[in-house]
């Protein structure tokens, strides 16, 4: 049975979107009001709230329950049961997913998600800028390893990655083939960046054992994987991707991989999230089919 106490620090958090805000409102410590928000949550088996170190936001059922907590008390007392009682996965599930995820992107991993699954709505947002999953609004993203923050939890999507760089042959016929990638500054590149306003990738190569990477000047730069691909194809340059994007072109012949001996291997995609303990049966179906996937 709920304890009522709990409910009003349920409420400061909700409005304040910040524990030690909603501590200071209440005149108690940060860590009753975390402690008081768990234990909520563990009575009825539910996240209510999703946080991070930078950001606090509310669950559905959150979001259910703070709009109960304006509603007579029969209500409240009513969605308090209704929030616990959602053993089967539901509801919106709102994933961010690099533009690059080929294993995430390519459908059938998503196709079989929903046909377990006929009681989630999958909502995906596919983009390359950084940042507060938590805080946009979404419950999960998928993204490199590298790039993602140490508080988040991880479920690896495939194995590991290598970059490929690669280019037409009637490229190479014109400009010649390079040998080694420092070469690469004397050659036409097309270069990715994630956001307007963000400097181009730099491209990074191992020669004999030893990293490096190079700030190269592209002559077409977008945020856009096909467009590089597709200008590469017509001739308009080296370019640089996942080897796992650009195997088709490859194995067609109208893109030939260059430089694969200073391109080493790195840790691939991961889905992540930011908590274990009362996981929303939506995410927690969508993490168990990611394991499966693997």
């Amino acid at each position: 049975m709920t304890d009522l106490n709990l409910l009003p620090l349920f409420l400061a958090v909700a409005e304040e979107h910040n524990f030690r805000a909603a501590a200071d409102r209440l005149g108690v410590t940060r860590s009753a009001v975390s402690q008081g928000i768990r234990r909520l949550e563990d009575i009825h088996g539910t996240a209510l709230v999703m946080r991070t170190t930078r950001s606090v936001r509310l669950t559905e059922a959150g979001e259910r329950l703070r709009e109960a907590l304006s509603s007579p008390l029969s209500e409240i007392a009513t969605a308090l049961e209704a929030i616990g009682a959602e053993s089967r996965p539901s509801g919106t599930l709102r994933i961010a997913v690099t533009s690059i995820a080929e294993a995430f992107l390519s459908g059938p991993l998503l196709a079989t998600f929903a046909a377990e699954n006929p009681g989630v709505t999958v909502d995906i947002t596919v983009t390359d800028e950084e940042g507060d999953i938590i805080s946009a609004g979404y419950d999960a993203g998928v993204r490199l390893g590298e790039v993602i923050e140490q508080d988040m939890i991880t479920v690896a999507i495939g194995g590991e990655q290598r970059e490929a760089i690669t280019a037409a042959p009637s490229y190479l016929e014109l400009h010649g083939t390079p040998l080694h990638p420092r070469e690469l500054i004397h050659h036409r590149c097309i270069g990715w960046r994630p956001a307007p306003n963000v400097a181009p990738y730099r491209w990074e190569f191992v020669d004999g054992g030893v990293p490096f990477s190079l700030a190269i000047e592209p002559r077409i730069t977008t945020n856009d994987l096909r467009l590089m691909l597709r200008t590469a194809i017509a001739g308009g340059g080296i370019t640089l991707a996942l080897e796992e994007n650009i195997q088709p072109y490859v194995k067609t012949g109208v893109l030939v991989p260059l430089l694969g001996d200073f391109l080493p291997a790195f840790p691939g995609f991961y889905l992540y999230f930011p908590q274990r303990r009362n996981m929303a049966p939506k995410l927690r179906a969508l993490i168990d089919h990611v394991k499966r996937w693997k």
